[in-house]
């Protein structure tokens, strides 16, 4: 009796946990119940508590469905911002005619951006605990980026780069206290975690003398030698223990921000068409940049997430450095596009400053740079090479090549030249790689497995 009255009980609960909510608009409200079922629980899941503190513990490397969390997106639009303020600045110099003087201010304020921006990602990819200190720290470095953005105009323009470091000297902060946190609760990696907080700092350090107090004549110098010691932190803090980054989570992460590249590239272009519509209609050439420049940005979209960079990660990660490092190249280029299609568009319109022989240059170098980096920097990681060296390596010669007949097909040549090229590179590619993949036939009398019995 006693059992059978058990028996009654559970199929009561399983009733209760199936019966929909119909107080609520929409035909799925019930599904909360049937899922709490299908996974094994008779109760529907817990709401979401606010974690108040969790330790920080390194992420496992092979925790499944790792994804972006929402905090990692809002923190990517900070950098939108600062993105922003660097190639707009970078397309009023090529516009003044001072392209060569503001090549090496955009260089270097990107490198600012691109390494805030490499810290926080790989340090949440393996510590990420998304509890309330982790979540005010990350907003202290997001108010970085917003400073860092904030000085632009003034290191490009006066060279002044002192708003710049404070900007970087406040994401440096809220990282070394997560590095200081790891040392504090991960006794696996608390020397890893030490070494990394350390560098940080004394590199901070270096980098308020290089803006406060050294001299202009060697001020590049001295970027050179104190950006080549950032670069070496990572690999002297991981020699003591490796951190545990996941290669999914960082193939994606790096993704987005490509994306996002892609996206001020978009905005870049459009300021340029709002500053020529200002002055004259719409002309022929002024269509012809306009729609080849959204081409161009397709298709190095579609080339670069032809590979999928995670799976070559996973099972190469001491090449990660070459990896990760090689994308400040694929990001500036870019970055630095999005300044040369809005010089482009505006030309269209009314008169500049910049040769044309510059606004085409000003498009074709990027294009150039990341198509040879793309090849550089996925090689290494790939399983199974998709992007063909002489396919990119042909479409980068004909693209850097094609400004010297400026002076026949003009700018608008040049832009629509270039995107042709690199639609020409997109179809080779995609086209080599499906016959690739494709099976091969199989013989009469035979099978897929052999003979034919």
């Amino acid at each position: 009796m006693r059992e059978k009255r058990q028996k009654i009980n559970q199929l009561t609960g399983l009733h209760a946990n199936f019966r929909p909510n119909l107080s609520r608009a929409g035909p799925l409200s019930g599904l909360s119940g049937m899922t709490a079922v299908r996974s094994g629980r008779g109760e529907p899941p817990p709401p979401t508590r606010i974690r108040l503190r969790i330790r920080m513990s390194a992420r496992p490397v092979d925790e499944p469905h790792r994804v972006s969390s929402q905090l990692e997106l809002l923190f990517d639009l900070t950098f939108v911002v600062a993105v922003a303020a660097v190639t707009a600045q970078l397309a009023h110099e090529i516009v003044e005619g001072h392209a060569g003087a503001g090549v090496v201010p955009f260089l270097q304020v990107f490198f600012a951006i691109w390494w805030a921006w490499m810290n926080f990602t790989w340090f949440a990819s393996s510590y990420d605990t998304d509890d309330v200190a982790y979540r005010v720290l990350t907003m202290v470095q997001m108010a970085g980026v917003l400073v860092l953005a904030a000085g632009v105009p003034a290191a490009g323009e006066h060279g002044d780069y002192r708003f710049v470091t404070l900007g970087y000297v406040i994401m440096r902060i809220g990282l070394v206290a997560q590095w200081l946190r790891v040392a504090a609760e991960d006794p696996a990696r608390r020397r890893t975690a030490l070494r990394y907080g350390g560098g940080i700092t004394v590199l901070t350090a270096a980098w308020i003398v290089h803006s406060w107090v050294a001299p202009a004549s060697v001020e590049l110098p001295l970027f050179v030698l104190l950006a080549a010691l950032e670069l070496a932190v990572p690999r002297w803090a991981e020699r003591a223990e490796p951190t545990t980054w996941h290669p999914h989570h960082i193939a994606e992460r790096y993704g987005l921000f490509v994306i996002i590249l892609l996206g001020e590239s978009v905005l870049a272009a459009s300021r340029g068409v709002a500053s020529a519509l200002e002055t004259s209609e719409i002309t022929s050439p002024f269509v012809m940049i306009a729609v080849s420049g959204l081409v161009v940005l397709f298709a190095l979209w579609w080339l670069y997430f032809l590979v999928e960079a995670g799976e070559g990660l996973s099972g190469r990660r001491d090449r990660s450095y070459r990896w990760g490092y090689g994308h400040y190249g694929i990001f500036a280029a870019l970055a630095a596009l999005g300044a040369g299609l809005e010089v482009a568009v505006e030309q269209s319109g009314h008169h500049v400053a910049a040769a044309p022989l510059t606004v085409g240059y000003a498009v074709a170098i990027p294009v150039g740079a990341f198509l040879l980096l793309l090849w550089l920097v996925h090689t290494p990681v790939e399983q199974e090479s998709v992007i063909r060296p002489a396919v990119i390596s042909g479409c980068a010669a004909v693209v850097l090549a094609l400004p010297l007949a400026v002076r026949w097909i003009g700018v608008h040549g040049v832009a629509t030249a270039v995107a042709a090229a690199c639609v020409l590179a997109v179809a080779i590619t995609v086209g080599v790689s499906a016959r690739r993949r494709r099976p091969a036939p199989v013989a009469a009398g035979t099978t897929a497995t052999g003979p034919r019995p």
